[in-house]
């Protein structure tokens, strides 16, 4: 006989079985209502039995790593698709162990039978659990259909408006693998018989008011509607989405980075690059696009692009408003352009050049067509080996004769001293940072490079230590970086050539040896090495590792797609760096105009047209779900000062708090008392940086602030941020960060 159970201790059958399991439900007593068997026992069983199969799939993968790692080591092809099986299998193998049955989200109810993961028709319930991958038995049965297949869509997108075709759906909400609450929405009257437990709320308003940690809450299961359709739209052309604060932008950001990832193929050949605004935001969304089934997307700051900005948040702006303002315009980038172009001069003069046979004499005309040889685009450094090559095959061509045989006259032009220094004046090797600060530090070279600007702008760009590097030097580093390439490249490829050729040879001498050894010319192995089909065979003998090799800049792109976050910071300098990263203009860029600390006047399509992108599709977002109301009435009124027509949004909840305010002199206490009343959440100071001793309580200023959240802002002196609207936009941010409680504090009150 099956034992009466209670909600912590009730079993559930397993459909595989005949025997009991302990169930996934752990619904506390005050919700006694809903460990109704009539309501949950369906979803125990099945989510026992995805439960079960998880273990079987965790087993067979952990099985096969042991066999692919165990395998005899190959190069090549086999060696490359073995390292990726291994990755796959990792990768799967790390999601299944970090939720287990927690992967499912929910379930709907579909009018007419449920749908496979394509949207086909299915066989038997209709009844669809959406999980954040998708999962079968070993017969096939679908368990699980993944949330960014076009048949869980609407899970998410359905609303009483629009059903989507959804008798009901039902969300729940995990704590250590057990479901500690569920919400039901019914779409049709059908939903009500039995089926479904109705609360005064929402799942996802019951979500909001819970207390933050140090990472992004997992919100997948409570995606809205209007969240999704901008999650799920195309990616073949820009796509802005706009909205103010706590209207989820960055949820919908990371999103839609798993979703693109998994729904359009043609994103795999060069992946998504995703950018946030400074490295606190990236450590608090660390977790979120593995929890997603996603790691192949990479995540940067706009700073990280340039290996000079790699450092951190550290990174000085440039001190001089006048100079700042220079390095912002996407003009200036011309003069990096000009800067390169003046180290490709052709000489003008004719030079001699003496040879164990004769004079050769280089003429202007040879090296211009030299100087013609590369293909339009090729990096300076890069380009110089070509000149070069052309330049000597000229020579050659015009000058060896059966007195002079091609050969010998090819290296004595190479070997000589007079025709390399010529070259290396005329095409030198160039450093990118080298080239931008003789930029700041020659300023007869800036007025060359730059000859609009007026005196005393060049004296503002001009500095003693060229390469103090500062957040708006990092575009004219880039742009050079992208006209020189790398420095070390032409260097790098004669090693591996030197190197490819000495395997070659050693190989043909050893394959040589063997050949003479064998007596018997038709044999296997003389076949093997020397046969029609052995030239494959031969080119595995070579030694790959032997090769010099540099580590490619994984941040240097081509991307297929590229993701930013706070876009409405960028300057017209940054948007080119950002650009040179995606050719095909496969953007999603998110942003808030009101939040732009030095202003956004124009529109997004104005704005983005100035930098080159045009046909761009725009998506808004308006409900503030972070927010309460208490805060937002204090916040809309210092943003309206400077922006009368910013895009405030509208907050869907109230905490009951209203926002206070005291002295400067009160933070510790009010720290002191928040933390004793909360066992959970954080705080953040904003504006004050000395140190309190609680682990909970982070220190940001408006700018590390911007995209995250905490449970009480503590807003220390904010009028010392400033006049006008980068004032008026950090006491916004700062004010908009609060999930519960906003204490504002003022020197001498």
């Amino acid at each position: 006989m099956r034992p009466e159970s209670t909600p912590d201790t009730a079993l559930a059958a397993d459909p595989q079985t005949t025997t009991w399991s302990p169930s996934v439900f752990a619904l506390p007593p005050a919700l006694s209502r809903k460990a109704d068997p009539a309501l949950i026992a369906a979803d125990d069983a099945h989510l026992t039995a995805i439960r079960d199969r998880l273990a079987e799939e965790i087993a067979a993968i952990e099985a096969r790593l042991v066999r692919l790692r165990a395998a005899p080591a190959r190069a090549g092809h086999e060696a490359l698709e073995r390292d990726l099986e291994i990755h796959r299998s990792s990768s799967r193998l790390q999601l299944l162990r970090r939720f287990g049955v927690d992967l499912c989200l929910g379930r709907m109810v579909v009018a007419g039978g449920a749908t496979d993961e394509t949207g086909a028709a299915a066989e038997g319930s209709d009844t669809v659990y959406i999980g954040r991958i998708g999962l079968s038995d070993a017969a096939g049965r679908r368990l699980l259909v993944d949330w960014r297949a076009p048949a869980a869509e609407p899970f998410f997108a359905a609303t009483h408006g629009d059903p989507e075709g959804l008798i009901s759906r039902r969300r729940y909400r995990w704590a250590s693998r057990r479901i500690t609450d569920y919400w039901d929405e019914v779409f049709d009257p059908e939903g009500l018989e039995g089926a479904a437990a109705l609360d005064d709320q929402s799942a996802f308003i019951a979500s909001l008011g819970a207390s933050r940690s140090p990472r992004m809450r997992d919100v997948l299961s409570t995606i809205q509607a209007d969240q999704d359709a901008i999650i799920r739209a195309s990616s073949r052309n820009p796509l802005v989405v706009d909205g103010g604060p706590g209207t989820g932008k960055t949820v919908v950001a990371l999103h839609r980075a798993a979703y693109l990832m998994h729904a359009e193929q043609r994103l795999g050949h060069g992946g998504i690059l995703f950018i946030g605004p400074h490295q606190p935001y990236l450590a608090y969304i660390e977790d979120v696009l593995p929890g997603l089934g996603e790691d192949s997307v990479r995540v940067c700051t706009l700073s990280d692009l340039v290996r000079e900005g790699r450092a951190g948040d550290g990174m000085p702006d440039e001190p001089g408003p006048l100079a700042r303002a220079l390095k912002s315009d996407a003009r200036l980038l011309d003069a990096v352009t000009a800067a390169v172009r003046y180290h490709e001069h052709a000489p003008r003069t004719r030079l001699l050049v003496e040879t164990p046979w004769r004079d050769v004499v280089v003429e202007p005309a040879a090296w211009t067509e030299a100087f013609d040889a590369p293909e339009p685009g090729t990096p300076h450094n890069d380009a110089r080996d070509v000149v070069w090559e052309a330049l000597i095959g000229a020579l050659v061509e015009d000058h060896a004769d059966e007195d002079v045989p091609p050969r010998q006259l090819d290296r004595a032009l190479r070997q000589n001293g007079e025709l390399q220094r010529a070259f290396v004046t005329a095409w030198p090797v160039l450093d990118p940072a080298g080239v931008v600060a003789d930029l700041w530090s020659t300023p007869a070279y800036l007025r060359i490079c730059a000859p609009w600007l007026a005196e005393e702008e060049r004296a503002a760009l001009r500095r003693e230590d060229a390469r103090a590097w500062t957040r708006q030097d990092l575009p004219l580093l880039d742009a050079a970086r992208a006209l020189t390439g790398d420095p070390e490249g032409a260097r790098q490829r004669r090693r591996q050539e030197a190197v490819t050729a000495e395997e070659r040879e050693q190989r043909e001498r050893v394959l040589d040896e063997l050949l003479a050894a064998d007596d018997d010319k038709e044999s296997a192995i003389t076949g093997f090495f020397f046969g029609d089909d052995s030239a494959g065979v031969r080119a595995m003998l070579q030694d790959e590792a032997a090769l010099p090799r540099r580590d490619p800049d994984e941040l240097a792109g081509p991307f297929a797609h590229v993701i930013v976050d706070e876009a409405q910071e960028l300057s017209d300098a940054e948007w080119a760096m950002l650009l040179r990263r995606v050719p095909s203009q496969s953007l999603t860029i998110v942003g808030d105009r009101a939040q732009a600390r030095h202003g956004f006047r124009e529109s997004w399509t104005e704005r983005l047209a100035r930098v080159g992108l045009r046909r761009i599709a725009q998506a808004s977002l308006r409900i503030n779900y972070r927010t309460p109301e208490e805060v937002m009435a204090a916040a809309e009124p210092v943003i309206r000062a400077a922006l009368p027509d910013a895009n405030v949004p509208v907050s869907v909840r109230a905490s009951g708090i209203p926002v206070r305010r005291a002295a400067a002199a009160d933070r510790d206490r009010i720290l002191a008392d928040w933390l004793a009343a909360h066992e959970d959440g954080i705080a953040c100071v904003i504006g004050d940086d000395r140190p309190f001793p609680d682990a909970r309580v982070r220190f940001r200023t408006p700018v590390t602030a911007k995209g995250l959240e905490f449970d009480l802002v503590v807003l220390v002196d904010p009028q010392s941020f400033g006049e006008g609207i980068e004032g008026a936009v950090d006491r916004y941010v700062a004010m908009t960060r609060a999930t519960q409680e906003l204490v504002v504090l003022e020197q001498g009150r």
